[in-house]
């Protein structure tokens, strides 16, 4: 990194000099939630560019944040926190705690993009929960302005490690259908609302399978952070 140092000794400042350049910190969250592939930690940050993402990567690496394990043999390339970035967890937890019980929901999830929140869904579907059986999922976010891309879709197949995530029709009859906003889902992910709130108000409203419909509280988990107390919940 050729940034122009702060020329403080305040351990704080020398940290933030590692750390702040942009995306630092998101790449290491998703390095933390188990991305380890290139494009799965793009998929998971959602308004990086692939050059920034790359050159980020590289000066991680050189800071001792990051290792980049290649398998040549395989052809693939895999990206690991080493141990000096694992003990920032105490830090970056704290972090978000404080953000959660500081900012405004609506503050917080005014920015929030719809394909990096369904990235972070699909995460967050517990497939224990979900039938012994194929699965789709469909979601519509309400959204005004309309986005882009309104809908998605989920396959969960059996025996596998993670539900498929389209942005195209997959084609596959639907089991449940799930109609949001990208605020709402987000709300709910984060612990800013619940599931049942955000059904009461008309702004979650689910069709379908009804006990796909009934049990969504249970396939689908919140963030780590999500029972913290003092959170400002959305209006």
């Amino acid at each position: 990194m050729t940034r122009r140092p702060y020329g403080l000794i305040c351990p704080i400042s020398l940290a933030c000099e590692i750390l702040e350049p942009r995306w630092t910190i998101q790449i290491l969250t998703e390095l933390w939630n188990g991305s380890t592939r290139f494009n799965d930690i793009r998929k998971g940050l959602g308004n990086i560019s692939s050059a920034i993402l790359s050159r980020r990567l590289k000066e991680m690496e050189s800071s001792g944040l990051v290792e980049r394990v290649e398998d040549k043999a395989a052809g693939t390339v895999n990206y690991f926190r080493t141990e000096k970035a694992i003990k920032l967890e105490p830090a970056m937890n704290a972090l978000a705690e404080w953000a959660l019980c500081n900012i405004e929901a609506e503050i917080a999830l005014s920015g929030a993009d719809a394909s990096t929140i369904m990235w972070v869904v699909r995460r967050m579907i517990d497939l224990a929960e979900l039938p012994r059986r194929r699965a789709v999922i469909r979601f519509h976010f309400r959204d005004d302005p309309p986005l882009k891309c309104p809908n998605c879709w989920f396959v969960v197949e059996p025996g596998a490690d993670f539900p498929e995530l389209c942005w195209l029709d997959p084609g596959r009859d639907v089991d449940l259908y799930v109609e949001t906003g990208v605020v709402s889902l987000g709300a709910i992910i984060e612990g800013h609302s619940s599931i049942e709130r955000e059904k009461e108000t008309g702004r979650l409203f689910l069709s379908g399978d009804p006990a796909l419909a009934r049990s969504m509280d249970r396939w689908l988990r919140t963030s780590v952070y999500a029972a913290l107390h003092g959170i400002v919940q959305l209006s």
